[in-house]
């Protein structure tokens, strides 16, 4: 590849996230995303479709072995003014989390040799409504497509690549009792709903252990409230939990309600079920990957994360050589500064092209 194409790439490839940040997209209302995406790959020689759950998918290359590139479209709310600033980094919702992922995926397919799409097909999604609790593009892809390994699409910094996530579980709590003067004895039912959050927290600040906190469970207090008519008190709060491996959100349900149950003014509904995942450290995909990050002048570092993606929902599907990857710092996800140095982006597209391409040779050799 010579120096001018490298540049033109490079720009293209600038271009295509800038573009993809620059169209909203919170969760479902990813259609024209979806439609910017699609145009921009059959462009450049992808098969492409919108499928049934919205998803945009975009597919290169031939032969038996499939590599899936899952990243995500939807965005949390939130409306960040789009600009790349003097030191060339872009600000905008969804250039970390997770368009800068997907944006890489993309790319560095269109850039794959054709020797590396002779054996390999090659497939990227940019689901839906991974900011949502339905997951509905990463449920739908799993029934459709049995890939030979996969990639997830979310920043990890250009040397990171990210091996499990923790599980989720969510627990919506009611409490509801008579009403009663404040002067007599008794407990408010706002009380019962802060000894169950106390129990809760309690019970999890004990499950760290020496293991560090991915394999401990945290809990946070997401919302309370109270309410009454005048003959009946009310409170309701969320409970989030993060949970470890070692532990299910069917097992994490069960340790909840023994410790409540004595509060019989407390009632539990429980949403939000994620099992916790970690792949292995070395595979055929990893070993690609850590070459072209040494390639590019970079040390890999392997991660856990203590948050949930869509890892979560297909890894029980696709028990395959898996991890995610992307530019830029999860620690920006979500907030006001989200924002992504366009360089690192330039960078993350280069090593996965150059990844991909080594584990299709990889594949080749063994066909």
């Amino acid at each position: 590849m010579t120096a001018e194409t490298h540049t033109g790439a490079q720009r293209e490839a600038r271009e295509l996230l800038i573009g993809a940040v620059s169209v909203p997209s919170l969760s479902g209302q990813e259609g024209e995303v979806a439609a910017y995406l699609c145009s921009w790959m059959e462009a450049r020689g992808f098969a492409v479709r919108v499928d049934e759950a919205g998803n945009a998918v975009g597919a290169r290359g031939n032969g038996p072995y499939t590599v899936a590139l899952l990243g995500h479209m939807d965005t949390v709310p939130g409306d960040i003014p789009v600009q790349v600033d003097a030191d060339g980094v872009l600000h905008g919702r969804g250039s970390v989390d997770a368009k800068g992922s997907l944006c890489t995926f993309v790319a560095a397919v269109a850039a794959l040799p054709p020797e590396a799409l002779n054996h390999v097909r090659f497939v990227v999604i940019g689901a839906t409504e991974e900011e949502a609790p339905s997951s509905r593009g990463a449920r739908h892809i799993v029934g459709a497509l049995q890939p030979d390994a996969v990639l997830i699409g979310e920043p990890s910094g250009w040397q990171g690549l990210t091996l499990g996530y923790k599980g989720r579980l969510v627990a919506q709590v009611h409490a509801e009792k008579d009403n009663f003067h404040t002067a007599g004895e008794g407990s408010s039912a706002a009380d019962d709903l802060t000894e169950a959050w106390f129990r809760v927290r309690g019970w999890a600040a004990d499950s760290a252990g020496d293991g560090g906190i991915f394999d401990a469970v945290q809990a946070t207090l997401q919302s309370i409230g109270s309410a009454g008519d005048g003959l009946t008190q009310r409170a309701e709060a969320t409970f989030g939990l993060r949970l470890p491996p070692r532990l299910s959100p069917q097992d994490a349900e069960r340790q909840v309600l023994e410790l409540l149950v004595d509060l019989p003014s407390v009632s539990v509904r429980f949403v939000g079920h994620e099992t916790a995942v970690r792949h292995p450290r070395d595979n055929a995909l990893t070993r690609a990957m850590r070459v072209a990050i040494r390639a590019h002048g970079g040390t890999p570092v392997f991660k856990v994360k203590t948050g949930t993606s869509d890892m979560n929902v297909v890894a029980a599907h696709w028990p395959v050589p898996t991890l995610a990857y992307g530019p830029g710092d999860s620690g920006l996800d979500h907030t006001p500064d989200e924002r992504l140095n366009l360089a690192e982006y330039d960078r993350a597209v280069a090593v996965l092209t150059d990844a991909l391409t080594r584990l299709a040779a990889s594949v080749s050799q063994r066909d």
